[in-house]
């Protein structure tokens, strides 16, 4: 594909990684020619100079051959602007915008022909919010993702020694944990994914395991893989930005929480949009003394969500030794991001890396619902639907066995009844149906498959299974 990118900051530089190893032509544009020339070198794109908003940049940049523009620009209404410009002057046929604002949501008016025309909105910040919130909803998780209307997740949860599954064989699930059907879908030993899972492979503590199961099946999958934690009800934030102060407003005054912000001005500020009973504090999170008066050890969860990588690096180590229960970092460096995650810091969360996914979905062939990058970029878990029939599709009307999946990929689930007999949604009414596969499961037209894919360089396989050919027999 040709993907115009409008921004060349964080975000902007790692939307544009993501989808260069994917053998995609990427222009960026950014105001910034220095920015430009060092992304240049370091990535293989080409890159133009100028503001976005006026059509002549956009021109030089190749919009009038793009099949997608993504702006993601410093402001919202740079980002607005061009994609309207994109579509309104130049037929862009796929216009996506960061957009920071909770005012601009998918499905506004504001954003539909009528408006700035804008087909999807991402915004890191409410997707790390939203990532957040699922950890402190199962504290035992490492991810919790969702897909087909939330029915179906994927949990990527480390093993311990004790868990019912621990040291035994994927053949023996069924008996270990009854009413509670599941699919381990990889297993990362060491950091390596294990090549190939049978019903003799086994679950040794410390391997990290994505698991497949209905969404209500959760806590029994967790359970079986490790101790239950003691719910999340104390949490200590260090920074409140728009990360720090979005996941404080929804956390409310149903957990205790207590924020550390640097910044006075902005401490009253937090302190005018939360609740009374959020405590907010000025100072410095890498502070020992502060931290250790304010009752870290007491902590269920420390969150250091600032804009400083190294702060937040230092703030969760230190937390650690002091006694908070399970430390979580926002990096943006995807090198620092990989050198502490399983460290002494529980999850580290990179947020430019967080939005690759809601992009992924745009670019993938085949009608695809969802995509979740997993690993920082290495693997991933693909939601799409079958469309025509045994003649026309590789994947409708054939059993597991019979599909021929690449080595490794799996599916775990397929999820029946999101649609009806002429393929148009179902209403609220329908009672859809969660299958978790095994061998000689049949995919049926319309069922919504997930697939876990080891290595990205198989998802062209993946995709080819689900288009429809006129001429396939």
């Amino acid at each position: 594909m040709n993907i115009v990118i409008v921004g060349a900051g964080r975000v902007g530089e790692s939307v544009a990684e993501s989808l260069l190893s994917e053998k995609n032509d990427i222009t960026l544009v950014d105001t910034d020619p220095q920015r430009l020339r060092f992304l240049q070198e370091r990535l293989d794109l080409r890159g133009v100079a100028g503001n976005a908003i006026q059509p002549s940049v956009l021109k030089d940049a190749g919009i009038e051959d793009a099949d997608m523009l993504i702006a993601c620009a410093p402001l919202d209404e740079t980002n607005l602007v061009v994609c309207k410009v994109a579509r309104e002057v130049y037929r862009v046929p796929t216009t996506i915008a960061r957009l920071r604002s909770p005012e601009f949501e998918n499905g506004s008016p504001l954003l539909g022909e009528q408006g700035f025309d804008v087909d999807q909105v991402i915004c890191p910040e409410q997707t790390v919010t939203a990532y957040i919130r699922k950890l402190i909803e199962y504290p035992e998780a490492l991810q919790v993702l969702e897909f087909a209307n939330g029915l179906v997740s994927l949990i990527a949860v480390r093993a311990v020694a004790g868990g019912p599954l621990v040291l035994h064989s994927l053949s023996e699930i069924p008996s270990l944990v009854p009413g509670a059907e599941m699919r381990i879908v990889a297993i990362y030993r060491q950091d390596a994914v294990l090549p190939v899972l049978d019903g003799g492979t086994r679950v040794e503590p410390g391997d990290e395991v994505f698991v497949l199961a209905a969404t209500e099946h959760i806590r029994a999958v967790l359970g079986a893989l490790r101790k239950m934690d003691r719910p999340v009800r104390r949490v200590m934030v260090a920074g409140g930005g728009k990360v720090g102060l979005r996941l404080a407003r929804e956390l409310g005054t149903d957990w205790e929480v207590k924020i550390i912000e640097s910044n006075r001005p902005r401490c009253e500020y937090l302190a005018t949009q939360l609740p009374a009973e959020t405590l907010v504090l000025h100072g410095d999170s890498t502070d020992e003394d502060l931290l250790g008066d304010e009752n870290v050890q007491d902590m269920d969860l420390f969150l250091a969500l600032t804009g400083d990588d190294e702060d937040n690096i230092l703030s969760c180590l230190l937390a650690k030794r002091l006694g908070a229960r399970r430390v979580l970092a926002v990096i943006n460096r995807r090198a620092y991001a990989d050198l502490v995650q399983g460290t002494q810091i529980d999850i580290a969360i990179s947020p430019s890396h967080a939005v690759i996914g809601e992009l992924l979905a745009y670019v993938r062939r085949g009608d695809v619902e969802a995509v979740h990058s997993l690993r920082r970029g290495a693997a991933e878990a693909l939601e799409a639907i079958v469309r025509g029939d045994a003649k026309t599709c590789r994947m409708a009307g054939r059993r597991m066995d019979e599909i021929g999946l690449p080595k490794g990929a799996q599916v775990g689930a397929i999820v029946r009844g999101l649609h009806r007999p002429d393929g148009t949604e179902a209403g609220d009414d329908a009672k859809p149906e969660v299958i978790i596969a095994h061998h000689d499961t049949v995919v049926q037209t319309h069922d919504h498959v997930i697939i876990f894919v080891p290595r990205k360089r198989m998802v062209r396989e993946i995709e080819k299974l689900f288009q429809v050919s006129a001429t396939f027999f």
